[in-house]
């Protein structure tokens, strides 16, 4: 079999979620039908992806695999990206398809993944040109409490505090940047019209179910001053889920970029990742 590497984007306003589901419009029920036509595969394509996003949330660097055979590869190689394009809806767009190296697994082989979460304290709420991708948090935030109690955050632990748990998955994550900071208008955005936005850049080797939405909800709550500056590490040295804890909306957050080892280590990142994920 051809190993395939996929890298897309999509506006996730309108699907629910990436994963599967019967009768409601997901990322990967509509790209895997268009693969399957385009590439004219005689069962369902079946993707494996980076990083499964909830309903709402966008990504602009998702990545995923997919396995066909060489023949399938050689008939359609050369314009399966121009057909794919042609098959999708305007919402979701695959960048790139390429035979990834040996060892590629879009899952297990990621190194590290990073999201961004947006959101706008004005007074007079979002620039509407920017309202599915920037949450409107109605109380001025400070972005220096925010970044003093992220850095509390940094490093390897158990984050059940922050994550919907799941039977037999571990919470063990290891947060390796957690920063926020301001935009500053630049270029055509300069002027009275100009909504200021909030940037949290948020970095892990992978990510528990709702973990960096809860992340951020505890930091919104420590910017208004609702919660010290130490709060969230106290929250999350408690290993369970605290009602203080809120889930930041799913629109303001965006998978950015998947990052992956040099081609010689794949194999190894998979193997020591799937052990670390089955708690071995």
């Amino acid at each position: 079999m051809v190993r395939l590497r996929i890298d897309l984007s999509y506006d996730g306003t309108e699907f629910a979620g990436w994963a599967r589901q019967r009768e409601l419009r997901t990322v990967q029920g509509t790209l895997e039908s268009a693969l399957t036509t385009v590439l004219r595969l005689p069962e369902p394509a079946q993707l494996t992806v980076a990083g499964r996003t909830d309903a709402g949330v966008h990504a602009r660097g998702q990545v995923a695999h997919l396995d066909v055979s060489p023949d399938v590869w050689a008939a359609v190689g050369d314009v399966a990206l121009r057909r794919v394009a042609g098959a999708l809806p305007r919402d979701v767009r695959v960048r790139d398809i390429t035979v990834a190296p040996e060892g590629f697994d879009a899952r297990f082989g990621a190194v590290w993944r990073r999201y961004a979460y947006r959101v706008c304290d004005a007074p007079g709420g979002v620039d509407p040109l920017r309202r599915g991708s920037v949450v409107w948090h109605d109380r001025p935030l400070d972005e220096s409490r925010m970044n003093a109690a992220a850095e509390l955050l940094l490093g390897e632990h158990d984050f059940a505090s922050f994550c919907r748990k799941r039977e037999g998955a571990t919470t063990v994550r290891c947060l390796q940047d957690f920063s926020w900071a301001r935009e500053t208008p630049t270029g055509a955005e300069v002027g009275p019209a100009f909504r200021p936005v909030i940037v949290a850049t948020v970095r892990a080797d992978a990510f528990c179910h709702n973990m960096v939405r809860s992340l951020v909800g505890a930091m919104l709550a420590v910017g208004t001053g609702r919660k010290p500056v130490d709060w969230p590490r106290e929250v999350l040295g408690r290993a369970v889920r605290d009602s203080g804890v809120h889930v930041a909306p799913a629109h303001g957050l965006t998978l950015e970029e998947v990052a992956y080892p040099s081609d010689e280590l794949l194999a190894a990142r998979v193997f020591a990742t799937r052990r670390r994920r089955d708690g071995s």
